[in-house]
């Protein structure tokens, strides 16, 4: 059955699509903010960011560029502050200097106390491990904490709108590249969403055998591909510095799955050298990727 439309509301605070944003979903309880770093000052005020709730600090690593973020937790105080506060505490860290916006969920009704906020962050770190989208700073995994399963049914229809939202929010943090792709290519049988790239290299005399998958974002060449670990002089900038950065043992095999944005890019990844993506990769039938679209299904 085909997933039902959701109706959310994006209120853009500042009039601007960089400034601060506050989403809600229809017939939710839950409400994210999305606030620059230097936009917390003008949230002072709002009663619903007093309350408890769980915070993302997103920002870019400085060693690899790579989009990081840290996932924590702030409970109402003896003061009468809550989320807002901890964000400021973090901003004025020098070691989570970091960040450069952060993601909010409260609710509507201040429903979150200590056990339902414990649970939430545990659930969120792991689903941001898992999903291996970004690099999760946390240094320890929160505390999961007991909750009744009335409570955890509740919490985990919570966490599905929340996803939601962090997508339509800008960061795909709990969605793995390679689950559930939308390929292009609808007419074609379910098992055929894989493609598929094996010949010889010239280079070292392997076979170089990958596995990809394409989905709505682009091409993921698969964790468990082997690749040619030798660069030939053609290969693009951009793609070299990428398979230096990439997870791959001492016999060449991928440890990740790793998304590019064209077929081609994606072959140059795997050969180590300049490739035609459209002709390379073919499915388990033998049809290449170009004769796919130059048949129209």
């Amino acid at each position: 059955m085909a997933p039902r439309g959701k109706s959310i509301n994006l209120f853009l605070m500042d009039g601007l699509p960089n400034g601060r944003i506050k989403c809600t979903l229809a017939n939710w309880t839950g409400i994210a903010y999305k606030i620059p770093r230097t936009e917390l000052d003008k949230c002072k005020g709002r009663d619903d960011l007093s309350q408890s709730g769980v915070y993302f600090l997103f920002g870019t690593s400085e060693l690899t560029d790579d989009i990081v973020v840290y996932v924590g937790q702030a409970g109402v105080r003896k003061n009468g502050e809550g989320i807002l506060c901890r964000l400021i505490e973090h901003k004025r860290n020098a070691e989570k200097e970091y960040w450069t916006e952060a993601v909010v969920f409260t609710t509507s009704n201040n429903s979150f106390g200590p056990t339902e906020i414990s649970y939430l962050e545990n659930r969120f770190c792991r689903m941001a491990i898992d999903a291996n989208r970004y690099i999760v700073k946390n240094g320890n995994d929160p505390t999961l904490g007991n909750i009744t399963e009335e409570k955890e049914s509740e919490l985990e229809e919570f966490i599905d709108n929340a996803k939601i939202v962090m997508g339509t929010l800008g960061h795909k943090l709990f969605e793995p590249l390679a689950d559930k792709p939308q390929i292009v290519i609808e007419s074609l049988d379910k098992d055929d969403i894989f493609l598929y790239l094996k010949r010889k290299s010239r280079k070292s005399g392997i076979i170089v055998e990958a596995s990809c998958k394409q989905t709505n974002e682009g091409f993921v060449v698969l964790k468990g591909s082997f690749i040619e670990t030798v660069d030939s002089n053609s290969i693009p900038p951009g793609i070299k510095e990428k398979r230096q950065r990439a997870k791959v043992d001492g016999n060449g095999i991928l440890q990740e799955d790793i998304l590019f944005k064209s077929p081609s890019y994606a072959a140059a990844f795997v050969i180590g050298g300049h490739a035609n993506g459209l002709t390379e990769w073919k499915t388990k039938d033998g049809m290449s990727l170009k004769e796919i679209e130059n048949s129209g299904m």
